[in-house]
């Protein structure tokens, strides 16, 4: 009988853990709203997207993720320039915002694998920004056909990844100096 607790305590959300999930699907929001506007602006969504998963681990971190797009998809002002609904998640950037669920996906893969380590947690990250980099540019593509005519992947990754390499190399860090320093002070239990 103890066991079959124990798998349902595994399995299951604690208020806790539901709380943090909402507090890091609502840092995503306000991050998003944070903007240097562009084509596709450049924001600090990613910033939160990264201190998520590093704070909460995969099953969480994951979970705020689909929450915040769900907030999105049901048409809260969680995107970037307080934008909401499907029609900017079905829009040609839209896939980089579903894309989000890949960074997640393929970190919480990762350390489920190999543990929370630094390394594994760092990879976890930058291939899941590849994921979310490629599904975004594949999206873009496809919906930028169907909207206004073909665009090559060449002319795809020059508008919408090439410019953010650098910002996201920058965000990623900086969480990661926030996510091996905020532990030491305020207990988050992974």
């Amino acid at each position: 009988m103890d066991e079959t607790r124990k798998a349902k305590k595994t399995h299951s959300l604690s208020t806790l853990d539901m709380a943090y999930i909402a507090l890091m699907a609502v840092l995503m929001a306000v991050c998003s709203w944070i903007s240097v506007p562009m084509e596709i602006p450049f924001t600090m969504q990613t910033f939160a997207l990264f201190c998520a998963l590093g704070l909460l681990g995969g099953r969480r971190g994951t979970i705020a993720v689909l929450v915040y797009i769900l907030m999105g998809a049901i048409g809260l002002p969680v995107f970037s320039g307080f934008g909401g609904g499907l029609g900017r998640l079905l829009g040609v950037t839209g896939g980089y915002i579903i894309g989000f669920l890949f960074t997640s996906l393929t970190y919480w893969l990762i350390t489920a694998v190999f543990g929370m380590k630094l390394w594994s947690m760092l990879a976890g990250l930058v291939l899941g920004t590849l994921a979310c980099y490629a599904f975004g540019t594949a999206w873009y593509v496809l919906m930028y056909a169907a909207d206004s005519g073909a665009v090559g992947i060449a002319a795809a990754l020059m508008k919408c990844v090439i410019p953010f390499i650098i910002p996201d190399t920058v965000k990623l860090t900086l969480a990661m100096l926030l996510v091996k320093i905020l532990p030491q002070h305020i207990k988050i239990e992974k």
